[in-house]
């Protein structure tokens, strides 16, 4: 028997507390902590702070974190980010549909992103800019509320009400901005209007001045794999003609990527 079909918490007994703290450690230095304060990181962490010391060492030895000057704390490292793009790299989903979403932003003068869901999060793998100053600052890596977010939306929309219920049991829903659900009840309604559309529609419900367009992409299965979306001024999501051409070329890209996986072309 694998570990894969053990109940959690025979998962758990295998676990090693070292890798589970040095983790944990990358992670909070990848939401933006330095550790410059030792002890504030190692209350934040739980981590003793010899032990935090030694961890920080042997990920400075390994490369997975940096110490951009003397002083100023710490980043994650080069070590960590090839890593990184190597996984990336190997998913097919990402191989696949790059063409798709650099079309997608040559198509709209928009940055095209893509998708997906981790938990209640939304993890973006792959992003294309245009040669503007108006473009997404999110970059691969970069981790979004699902329920904030319209790539999170166009997943979520393509789940159950049971199953959206599931997943958001004990979650604290923040309101990003006004627009933002902020209930299960919400979220769901939310979820069930997008997925009439087909789409997941966004004039400033994530962030104030930016609108967003996104939609669910499908493996062979039919099963929902992720999404993908474009976002730019809301200005160009309020105009009712350049709305319509955004709306059909995120459509269109996104069946395009789902037929690329092997998915039927739906309407």
């Amino acid at each position: 028997m694998t570990t894969h079909d053990q109940d959690p918490s025979a998962q758990k007994s295998y676990a090693v507390p070292p890798v589970e703290r040095a983790i944990k450690l990358l992670r909070y230095i990848g939401d933006g902590n330095s550790c410059r304060n030792l002890s504030t990181a190692s209350r934040d962490l739980g981590i003793n702070r010899t032990t935090l010391i030694r961890l920080i060492h042997t990920l400075l030895e390994e490369r997975m974190i940096e110490e951009p000057s003397e002083g100023a704390g710490y980043r994650l490292g080069v070590g960590l980010v090839t890593l990184g793009a190597q996984a990336i790299g190997e998913r097919d989903l990402v191989r696949t549909c790059q063409p798709v979403l650099q079309r997608l932003c040559e198509d709209t003068a928009m940055s095209a992103h893509m998708g997906i869901l981790d938990g209640t999060d939304i993890v973006y793998l792959s992003r294309f800019a245009p040669n503007s100053h108006l473009v997404s600052n999110i970059h691969a890596g970069a981790r979004l509320r699902a329920h904030a977010s319209s790539i999170g939306r166009a997943i979520l929309a393509e789940m159950s009400p049971e199953d959206i219920a599931k997943l958001l049991e004990g979650t604290s829903l923040e309101a990003v901005t006004s627009k933002t659900p902020t209930t299960v009840d919400g979220v769901i309604a939310q979820a069930s209007d997008d997925k009439a559309k087909g789409y997941a529609w966004s004039v400033g419900n994530f962030e104030a001045g930016i609108g967003s367009c996104g939609a669910a992409v499908f493996d062979h299965t039919g099963s929902v794999v992720g999404a993908l979306n474009v976002s730019g001024p809301d200005s160009r999501f309020s105009d009712p003609q350049d709305s319509t051409a955004i709306r059909d070329a995120v459509c269109r890209a996104a069946a395009d990527a789902s037929e690329l996986l092997g998915a039927p072309r739906r309407r």
